[in-house]
């Protein structure tokens, strides 16, 4: 696996080493020792699956709060998507930032995305399929999220989603939200 780390600090995309011959390739797409080696979480316990019929397709931005902060492993089984990470860490120095990646079944890429990130993504085709690894089940009464076309972030999608969830249209803008930019 190479791991290479994303513009927003703790965040990554992580490539396959891929051996190949003539029946295809065979690659690790997670090694819990790495992880650990690097100070990532290596222990994901759930695992979830997201099928988006469509191409325009938009989830997001989506994350735990406090006590129930998550590490996620993302990645594109089917079709492509685009795929965003917020910083909402109030400290950090680059708070509100956003870094997007294509992942797809075609590059095997891999995000990995730290507590305190939103998360997001649209598809870039029909029939798209994003797997999921997180790091604590899921806490319903500790989800949240932020708006995906909110100004103050300013996320340069690839193209205008046509379906969005009645609740992920509903998420409010960051200033709603309480957070506030780090000067």
């Amino acid at each position: 696996m190479i791991f290479v780390e994303s513009p927003l600090p703790g965040a990554y995309t992580i490539e396959l080493e891929r051996h190949e011959d003539e029946r295809g390739f065979f690659a690790r797409s997670y090694d819990a020792g790495e992880f650990a080696a690097r100070g990532l979480a290596a222990r994901m316990p759930q695992c979830s699956v997201s099928f988006n019929a469509r191409l325009g397709t938009l989830r997001g931005m989506h994350f735990q709060a406090a006590p129930h902060g998550e590490e996620k492993l993302v990645r594109c089984t089917a079709g492509a998507v685009f795929d965003v990470i917020v910083d909402l860490r109030p400290g950090s120095p680059t708070h509100l930032r956003w870094f997007g990646a294509e992942l797809s079944e075609r590059n095997h890429r891999t995000l990995y995305i730290p507590q305190g990130f939103a998360h997001g993504f649209v598809t870039l085709r029909d029939a798209s399929e994003v797997l999921y690894m997180i790091s604590v089940p899921h806490a319903p009464d500790h989800a949240r999220g932020v708006r995906w076309d909110d100004p103050l972030l300013g996320i340069e999608w690839p193209l205008a989603p046509t379906v969005i969830s009645a609740r992920d249209a509903a998420l409010p803008l960051l200033d709603a939200a309480g957070f506030r930019a780090h000067p």
